[in-house]
Formats: C-alpha cells, structure tokens, sequence
C-alpha cells in the first residue's frame, strides 16, 4: 500500500470517491495535495446557517498539537469529514482547511484541542481574522466527532504497516538464505477442520515460494527462523484488524443530531485498542528480526570480518533492550487512559523503529549474500552485455560449483541490490557500507519513497506466481504409482482376486465414508484414528477405517444371515506414517459370514491366506494364531479385571514393536495393575511355537488354562483347527503366539497376523479373525464371521523390493506391436491398426520418418515386434516385420501380416 506518486492530487467529496490510507499518507509527507470536488463545494453552499459557538459554553478547550506528518493527515481527515458531513457546513470552511494543507509549513502550530482552538490557529496560520467566520454548533460539532487527529494518525499506521507486511516476509526470506536457515517450518497445511490458523498457512507457503529453487537453505535450525509463521502471521492479522477499522473510519459520515453532545464518543479508545495489538506483533516482529540478522552474521565465514559486522550492527541498529523500553512506554500511556491520541503517536514512532530493524536485517543478510563467494548471483550489468560470451562461459562454469538462491529472494535481492548497491560494493574492508545500505533501505521501506512499490509489486507478482503449487506435494502417509508400480498392483490384485473367486467368494463394494455412528465404539483405543469429516448437511460421516465393519452394516442393513464375499478398496487411518504405513492404503478383505460347523469357516480363511502369500511369491513368513477367549481366560487367571481386559489386550498387541519391560510399564502405570499381575502377563505371553506343541503344553494335566471354561472351548477350538490345516499342508506356515492380542474390540474367537520375515521391514502383512457379534451390534441379530484383510500396501512394498533386486525391467503396457509408420499418414496407421486391433491384438502406432525413433520406443516399452510401413512398402504391397529382441527383419505380404503376427504371438 505505497503513496500516491508526487506532485499528485487527492480530491474529497467526488461521487463515489473515498479516502484512502495511502492517501492520507502521501497527504502528511507532503507529497500530495489535497482538492474539493466542486460538486461538493456546490452542495454545501446549500446548508443553512445554524448558531454559533459559545466560547464559554461549548467544548473543552485543552490545547492539542500534532508533528507536521500528523497535524496533515489530521487535515485531510477532518476536510473529508466535513465535505461527507449531513450537518449545516459552509462551504468557507473546508477552503479553509484546504487552504492551510496548501500552505507550505506552519502545520504543527494548528491546535486540535477544540474547535474553537482549531478555528482560531488555521485562521492565525492563514493571516485572516479570527472574526471573519464563526464557527457554528452543528460544525463545531462535526469536528468534535470526526476524531479527526486519531484518524488520522491511523491512517499512517495503517498505510506504513501494510507496505510492512510483504516487506518483512520478503526480507526474512532473504535472512534464510543469507544464515542457511532450516525451513521446515514452513511446512504447513490448512488441516480443512477449522482448527487451522489460515494467516500462518498462508505465511509459510509465501515463504515457500519465496524460497523455491534454493540450495542455500535447509541447514541450520533457529526459532528465529522456526517462528516466522507465527510470528508474521500475527503482524498481519493486526494490520489487518488496523486497516478495516481506519478504511471504515475514514469514510464514514458524522450524522449530526440536534441533542448531540461534543466528544468522540469513544472513538479514541477504540483506536488505541486497536492499535495495541499491533505494537505488540511489531515487537514480537523485531525480536524474531534482529534474532535473524544475529545468526546472519554469525554464519560469516571469515573470521576477522565477522566480529566487525557484528559491532557495526550492535553500534547503530536499534537495540532490543531500547525497543522493550520504548514498547513498555506505549503500555504504560495505554494503561493511564489519559490521552488515547498520545498512544497512537508512540505507536507510530514505534512502527519508525521497527522500520529500521527491518531495514538493518536486511542490509545484513544483502552484505553476508555479496561477500560470499560459493554463491551464485546472477547480474545484469553493462560489463556482461558487452562481454556477453565470455561472462556467460564464466558462469557455466562456475555454476557447478556455487549455489543459488531461490527465484524469489534472486529477483529480490537484485531488486534491493540495484537501489543500495550502485552507491558502495561491499567488502571484507568496507563494513562501513553495512550502516549506510540500513539508511537507505529504512528509506526505502517507507511508502513515501517511489522504490517501494516496485519491491511491493514484485514480491505479489512472485508470491501469486506460486512455482511451489507447479511442483505440488502430496499429503503424508498417502503414495502416488506409476506406470511401472501399477503394473506390479495389477499384477497382485488379479492374483488375489483369483484366489478369493476359486473358494467362491462374490465381489461387494461399500462407500468410502460411513456415518460416524457406525464405525465409533469397534476398534477400541483405535477409534481415535478414524477420520471425521466436516458437516456437510445434518450427517457426521467418517472415512472409513477398515472393510470388515462396513461389511457388517452391509449385513445388518440388508438382512442377509449368509455371505462368502470379498473386496479391494482404500481404507483411511489418521495415523504416523512410516515405512510401510501409510494413511491411505487398499485392503484385501475375505470374509465368511453365516452358521457353519465349528472350525469350518475359520480353516477356510486362513487357508486363504497362505495360498495369497504363497501365490503372491514375497518370500518367507509365517501366520501368528491366537483365540480371543484363551486370551481372555489368561487374563483372567492372571488376575486382571474383566473390564479391563479389552484396554490390556490393547497393551499386548504392542509387543512386536516394544520390548515387554515397556509394556509392563504401560500396565502398570497407565492400566493401573499390580506388578504382580503384570509379571504373570509376562511369563505367558513369551509363550510361541509350533501350534501342536503349544497346544500339547497348555493342554498339560495342572495346566491353569483347564480351570478356565473359556481357554477350554478355545483350545478345543485350537485342535480342531490345527488337524485342519495340517491336513491342508499348511500348518507349517503357522506360529501359536500367546502374544498375539489384535487390539479392535469386535474380535471373539480365533485370530491371526501374517509378518514377513525377509530383509524387508514391513512389519504384519495380513491380520483378521473371527467376530460373531459385530452384525448383531447393528441389528441385534447375530450372524457370526470371520474374515482376513491383506494389507496390499506392504505387500506391494516387498514385491516392488524384489523386482529391484532381480533387476528384472517391469513391462507397464501389454502391447504387442508397433505399427511404425514412416511419415505422417494417420489415415494409413488408422487402416493397418485398426486390422490388428479388430485381430484382438495388443498394438500401437507412431507417426514419423525416423525409424530408429521407432524402434528405440519399441525397445523402451518391451514391445517384441514392429510393422515398418512406409511409401516402398505401401507401392508394393510388401511390408516389414522386425523382431525386436532378434534384430531380424522379414518381408510379409500385406494381406497376410495380421495372420502372420497372430501366428507368432500364440493367437488361436
């Protein structure tokens, strides 16, 4: 928000004209005059005269004088108000105002007091007398309310903090780059919840782009880098709560009423309200500021230069100490409630102040950019135009070795660079120059220097510009797959799919959302990782966090009490990602829901299972098997409440990612048991081995489980279930582990979790289990289940390790031929392509003269033949068909080749 340019003119009263801050501004420095739309002057001649002031009765008459800067904008304010003003108003008294903004000097001596006293100091100041124009109730009036000097000093504030706010972001980029600050910081997302703060979201991603392309940055870790976010996000939300206030203020028309009582009604104290928050961001401002310029100079290399600069800097910025103490006097007038419009001139010389510090950072991150030599800084000067060749191969070459700042701070820098620079070089001899660049760009920084606007325009342009939105990243925990990963994943689903259809399972799809209501309260301590979605109309939806408890809804909802299904869908869990977790991921979901004989549906599931895993081909793992109810009763005869059970089991299931020693911790400290009770968990959870051997010594005559009717069901359960899938040839692929807890709270009988045991660390591939309440939660009706849900991301993650170290090239497209056009005849490849297409033939084509263009393509995509076709083979009738692998060519006539190449690809 720069000033007017000079010489210029701003005109009040016009039809749909309004009063700007920046106007104001450029009104009090002088660069601006001030003229009244003749139609406005028109109107007010039209007013009737109304009676006039009484000196001894009307008015407090306390004498009030501003600086130059603001007994000017004062003027302005008060001309506006009393040209916008409904009340009887000559017209000779806004000439009269206008008159003295015209004068050359003489604006302090004008006293704001009263109106009286403002009659008579611009009459004085004018050389008229005083009793030429008296001044009338309903005037006088309008100057009261106007709170014209408050106004106006805002309107200062206003226009000199927002021409800040891109000026700070700009220069804190270029301290990042100067003190190769780390940025990660600036790693920040709207969350989409409301609980987001957008002006630091929006801070961080200007920096961003500010930043882009940088190879400075990255390296050292500051708060005062860490907290510019916050930090800047702050000033500009008290700007911005400034601006609206002032804009409003500015333009607003004082209503004159017959009863009205002099005074501002408040409006004193509201602007110092509003102005206190932002004295309290600029302080906030300039201790990240000159924390920033600190760690600047000390990252300067040469060592007799860096203790120089640092003098230089602590002679002549602002210190912090003399900052707190000038804020500390803005408080301490705010408190006493005195004179409201003596805080906002402190507030203001405050806002000077922090203009300098901005200034002197500035200058410090220019200097140490300028003297180090590692970094590249493109120039365009007279000497490289006429040494253009040479300066050029200089840089290529010197390229490679330095680095380079980011396109924004670049263009900046050079920006900045051009107005400081052409008057002093920098240098390890010249730290002289350090003060004189923080005048100039304190200068600079103030809107009443035409230069700002250019800094002001080209940091929008680079912010709106965006780079970093053409290079997007994707949310953590989520993957993108190209066409070589999905040639893996097509691979795997159909591989998977033909399992599930050979046991006979029908495909089901579900949404991906669900109501909240469904999924709360199955997955115990789990269920704070369900992502909920924003009211969209009446209904709380969640993502859904799995496949298993919507297939139950499905159930319940439908009626039906029997279902061998299966389904492939994304699943969402608002957890930490890390190697092969992820917050977006498929499931592979086979489930049997219905009354079978005991055992029958639970053996087919894991059955399943190992044929997926086997087929699938990752290598080594094994199945980890567990009974909810022998879990249960272990439990129980370790002395754990029963209400307790669900949270304990919660506990256990962290055992394969922490050693017990932690978890015994967690159980007693957070869980609340005895020691005791935690060691007996202990001693039997270590227990795992082969499944019969396992049984065999919980089956022992005194074993404890005996005593326990649930651990016998269970491990009568157990029995069967082994026989079973020993029969089956797949026992061996199982492990009894005790530890196993499976953590949601829908389990009730049998569970499993497949882990891989390669080199690989993916942790548990596969995990299901039997849940024969869970429908009944949502119909009251039971119909019992089991199920297994492959987890595909970490398959595809094995898989896709594997494939890199067979080194084996993976084919994304299935075609079978290219149709190689020599030339550009689209309607001749559309005939020859089209044959093979109608041939059920897997084919593509190209257009161009180029044959090794052709068969390069047909080499990068794996493709085994290729069809040459151009104007001879054409005329003649005869083409060419060239195996690619072979190298060998071969003439085909050209009513056989479709026969031909279905011959050779198998095609019956």
């Amino acid at each position: 928000m720069a000033s007017p340019p000079p010489n210029s003119s701003v005109s009040v009263g016009g039809k749909g004209s309004s009063l700007s801050p920046a106007a104001v501004y450029a009104v009090s420095q002088g660069l601006a005059s001030v003229t009244i739309d003749p139609a406005a002057l028109e109107k007010l001649s039209l007013t009737k005269r109304t009676s006039p002031l009484n000196p001894k009765r009307d008015g407090p008459s306390n004498s009030q004088l501003l600086t130059l800067e603001e007994s000017r904008a004062a003027l302005a304010v008060l001309l506006n108000k009393f040209v916008l003003s409904d009340a009887a108003v000559r017209p000779s008294i806004p000439s009269l105002i206008a008159d003295t903004l015209a004068l050359p000097s003489g604006h302090e001596s004008v006293d704001f007091g009263s109106a009286l006293g403002f009659l008579n100091s611009i009459f004085r100041l004018n050389s008229k007398n005083v009793g030429e124009i008296e001044l009338g109730r309903e005037e006088a009036g309008v100057f009261e309310a106007s709170c014209a000097a408050s106004v106006g000093v805002c309107a200062m504030l206003d226009c000199c903090s927002s021409a800040l706010v891109k000026v700070a972001d700009a220069v804190a980029a270029l301290s990042c780059e100067a003190a190769r600050a780390d940025v990660s910081a600036f790693d920040l997302f709207g969350s989409g919840d409301g609980f987001s703060i957008k002006d630091e979201t929006d801070v961080a991603s200007d920096m961003k782009v500010l930043l882009f392309g940088s190879k400075l940055v990255g390296q050292n870790e500051s708060g005062s880098f860490n907290e510019i976010p916050t930090v800047n996000a702050s000033f500009r939300e008290a700007v911005r709560t400034l601006h609206v206030r002032t804009r409003v203020e500015l333009n607003s028309t004082v209503k004159f009423k017959k009863s009205m009582v002099f005074g501002n009604h408040g409006k004193e104290k509201a602007f110092a309200g509003s102005v206190l928050p932002l004295a309290m961001s600029m302080q906030s401002m300039i201790e990240s500021s000159l924390g920033r310029s600190k760690s600047t100079i000390n990252m300067i290399s040469n060592n007799s230069l860096c203790p120089r600069v640092a003098e230089a800097f602590e002679k002549a910025c602002p210190s912090l100490d003399g900052m707190r103490v000038q804020f500390q006097s803005i408080t301490e007038k705010a408190a006493s409630k005195i004179d409201y419009l003596l805080t906002l001139h402190y507030v203001y010389e405050y806002l000077v102040k922090f203009r300098e510090v901005l200034a002197w950072e500035a200058a410090v991150a220019l200097f140490a950019i300028e003297i180090d030599d590692s970094i590249e800084k493109p120039q365009v000067d007279q000497a490289s135009k006429l040494n253009g060749d040479v300066a050029k191969g200089e840089k290529k070459t010197d390229k490679k070795k330095k680095k380079t700042l980011g396109k924004g701070t670049s263009s900046i820098r050079q920006l900045l660079r051009d107005s400081i620079l052409c008057k002093s070089e920098p240098s390890s001899e010249n730290v002289v120059v350090l003060a004189e660049w923080a005048c100039d760009l304190a200068k600079y920084f103030d809107p009443k220097d035409t230069r700002l606007d250019n800094l002001l325009i080209r940091v929008k342009e680079i912010v709106e510009s965006n780079e970093v939105r053409r290079l997007p990243k994707i949310p953590k925990g989520t993957r993108d797959f190209g066409k070589e990963q999905m040639t893996i994943r097509e691979r795997a689903f159909s591989i998977i799919t033909g399992v599930f259809k050979m046991h006979g399972a029908v495909a089901l799809d579900t949404p991906v959302f669900e109501l909240r209501e469904t999924l709360m309260g199955k997955y115990g301590e789990d269920s704070k990782l369900i992502y909920d979605l924003a009211d969209q109309g009446g209904e709380l939806c969640s993502l859904r966090y799995d496949l298993t408890v919507p297939f139950a809804r499905y159930l319940a909802m439908n009626n039906i009490s029997a279902l061998k299904r299966y389904q492939i869908a994304k699943v969402y869990r608002r957890d930490n990602p890390s190697k092969g977790r992820y917050r977006e991921f498929y499931q592979c979901d086979f489930d049997i829901a219905g009354q079978y004989e005991t055992m029958e549906p639970d053996f087919e599931v894991i059955k399943v299972l190992t044929e997926l895993l086997d087929q699938l081909d990752i290598g080594s793992y094994e199945i980890k098997l567990n009974h909810r109810k022998l879990l249960d009763g272990m439990l129980e005869i370790c002395g754990v409440p029963s209400e307790k059970f669900r949270t304990v089991c919660s506990s256990i299931d962290k055992l394969d990612k922490q050693p017990f020693e932690q978890i015994k911790k967690e159980l007693v400290e957070e869980k609340g048991l005895a020691v005791e009770t935690a060691d007996k968990i202990g001693a039997f959870v270590k227990k795992r081995g082969p499944p019969l051997e396992i049984l065999s010594e919980l089956n022992k005559e005194g074993s404890q489980f005996l005593e326990n009717a649930g651990s016998v069901l269970a491990l009568n359960d157990l029995e069967l279930l082994f026989k079973a899938l020993e029969k089956a040839k797949c026992l061996d692929r199982v492990v009894f582990d005790l530890s196993l807890a499976r953590g949601l709270d829908y389990y009730t009988g049998v569970i499993y979790e497949a882990v891989f045991k390669g080199s690989t660390q993916v942790g548990s591939i596969a995990a299901g289990g039997r849940y024969d309440n869970l429908v009944g939660m949502f119909s009251g009706k039971q119909v019992p289940a089991v199920g297994v849900s492959l987890g595909i991301e970490r398959v595809f993650t094995i898989m896709e390790q594997l494939e890199k170290d067979r080194n084996q090239v993976i084919r994304a497209t299935e075609t079978q031929v290219l149709v190689a056009i020599l030339g550009k005849d689209l309607t001749l490849a559309a005939e020859i392509v089209g044959e093979l297409w109608d041939a059920k033939i897997k084919a593509e084509f190209g257009l161009t003269k180029r044959v090794m263009n052709h068969i390069n393509r047909a080499k990068q995509s794996g493709i085994p033949w290729m069809v040459i076709v151009g104007e001879s083979e054409v005329s003649s009738g005869i083409f060419k068909l060239k195996n690619i692998e072979a190298n060998q060519e071969e003439e085909i006539p050209r009513e056989k080749f479709v026969e031909e190449l279905r011959r050779r690809l198998g095609i019956v």
